[in-house]
């Protein structure tokens, strides 16, 4: 552990810096409650999407890392905001009028639009607790309306009301003229409608813990604060629940950094310590614009899983945490190879290196043995080239060349495999375009046909691939890159391709002369 941590302190992996300011913070002795506590929050008013993901994973990362140079045991809480009034209709839920009729109830009080559990928050919570749990993250799940309900909240809420003016001096200069007027930190659940209201505190009654506030139609009502009777305001909310909780470890999205300083101001005043903060950038969508559950766009936890591993996912969140980057169905291919690049690394390293490795943070500092298997990018252009229909075409290709191999001994290739079929058929087979080859690209396709049908079966892919580049060399290309560019563009129908050594190894070299003459003889390969 000594060695980790000294090399961890001067670490560039940001998971080891922030395990670091953690460290720093209990230098002197551990926190009263006896562990570090973690948190990441989720708003349950729409499915949740990847960036949810994200946050658990990040979070988690640094549990890890913090858990690796200190012998200070550890909690994550994923808390649920499910008590919040829902003001808008997601546009991609089902049964639309019924949840505009329910319209600022709390998420737990709606009826479940899929009808499959108790309430609309319900079903968002397992939704994703299901999904926590398939990935394997270790965590204790928290709701907002139990806990409100519970009253754990309740000595954080009764400070918060004993320090009402406190929190309207910090909150009060953050809202406009008009807002100013009504807004109070606490706002009721009405006993008459259920809804969690907007509404105007008109007395505060300190003895009693409780609010006179007025009801939609004017009149007044008064409710205590304690036993989820009023849920706070999300800004005051935030910071109460670090100081009830004692949260020393919070992430959160750049759109909530103009907020940070008020939920530290909060927390304050509730009697607690802010904790530890990092800001993320937001993940964009395919046109650059915010994912957003309501709105559905970007991708869908299950819709990365459809065609990669979930291994790739987590490298795709570790990396550039503050660098704004689009969560769309093209990043996915890149970042299964870099994975696959990762961990052949990561054996061959020293510690140093092995600790700024991200495979280190993905899999909690121990990650499996390299299999060795063909890349995702090869796989995908071997569905291209063969029109495959599902993976045992695939499996077929790599059996021949690589016996060793199986779907049911080496399960991450089955499931490259699986997801580069249904990539290709998803996103490549709707979009290839191949072209003829020009006069020039005829004669350096012939020489690569005769010069493949000359050697034998036993060649390496290595060879195979410096005599492509020798053929390129070796004919009037502006630059080698055009040859390649040939290559891809005629028998695969793609503008960018694999190592054409290691794809013919694979494909086989027999099967290549075939898609090579092909070519040559103007056949349609796209039919």
């Amino acid at each position: 552990m000594t060695d980790i941590k000294t090399l961890a302190s001067t670490s560039g992996a940001w998971p080891f810096q922030e395990a670091m300011s953690i460290v720093e913070r209990y230098k002197n002795s551990a926190p009263e409650k006896g562990y570090v506590l973690f948190e990441t929050g989720y708003g349950p008013s729409g499915l949740p999407h990847i960036g949810t993901f994200g946050e658990v994973a990040r979070t988690t990362m640094v549990r890890k890392a913090f858990e690796a140079i200190s012998n200070i045991p550890t909690k994550l809480i994923c808390f649920s905001d499910d008590m919040d009034g829902l003001r808008k209709v997601p546009d991609n839920l089902p049964n639309q009028e019924m949840i505009k009729a329910n319209l600022g109830k709390p998420l737990t009080s709606i009826p479940d639009p899929f009808g499959t559990h108790e309430s609309f928050g319900a079903h968002m919570n397992a939704r994703l607790r299901a999904f926590l749990d398939h990935f394997g993250f270790e965590y204790e799940f928290k709701s907002s309306t139990e806990t409100y309900k519970a009253g754990e909240f309740d000595n954080a809420l009764l400070t918060l009301l004993e320090r009402y003016k406190q929190v309207m001096d910090v909150m009060l200069p953050t809202l406009g003229d008009e807002r100013q007027q009504t807004y109070s930190p606490f706002l009721p659940v009405s006993p008459r409608s259920g809804k969690v209201l907007l509404a105007k505190v008109v007395e505060i009654k300190l003895s009693k813990g409780t609010i006179v506030y007025e009801e939609e139609d004017g009149t007044l009502e008064e409710v205590p604060v304690t036993c989820g009777h009023c849920k706070l305001q999300w800004k005051p909310d935030m910071g109460m629940r670090w100081a009830a909780l004692g949260v020393d470890y919070e992430m959160y999205g750049k759109d909530h950094l103009a907020s940070a300083e008020l939920y530290s101001a909060i927390c304050k005043i509730a009697g607690g310590l802010p904790p530890q903060q990092y800001m993320y950038e937001l993940f964009l969508d395919d046109k650059g614009q915010k994912i957003s559950k309501s709105k559905g766009n970007g991708l869908t936890i299950d819709e990365w899983l459809r065609y990669a591993p979930q291994e790739s996912l987590s490298l795709y969140m570790y990396q550039s945490p503050r660098k704004a980057k689009r969560l769309y169905f093209d990043v996915i291919p890149k970042a299964v190879d870099e994975y696959q690049t990762y961990l052949d690394k990561f054996a061959k390293e020293d510690l140093t290196a092995k600790l700024n490795n991200p495979v280190y943070h993905i899999h909690s500092g121990n990650p499996p043995a390299p299999e060795g298997v063909p890349s995702f990018n090869l796989l995908l252009n071997l569905a291209s080239v063969a029109g495959a229909e599902d993976g045992k075409v695939l499996w077929g290709f790599i059996t021949h060349t690589m016996p060793q191999f199986s779907a049911q001994t080496h399960p991450f290739l089955d499931k490259l495999v699986n997801g580069a079929v249904n990539y290709y058929q998803d996103f490549v087979k709707p979009t290839r375009k191949f072209r003829l080859p020009t006069e020039l690209e005829t004669d350096a396709l012939n020489q690569l046909a005769n010069y493949l049908e000359s050697i034998s079966d036993d060649a390496t892919a290595e060879e195979i691939q410096t005599r492509i580049y020798d053929i390129g060399k070796n004919n009037p290309f502006p630059e080698l890159k055009s040859w390649f560019s040939a290559l891809y563009e005629t028998l695969l129908g793609q503008p960018q391709g694999p190592r054409m050594g290691s794809f013919v190894k694979l494909y086989g070299r027999q099967e290549t002369v075939k898609l090579i003459k092909k070519v040559l003889a103007r056949e349609d390969l796209a039919a």
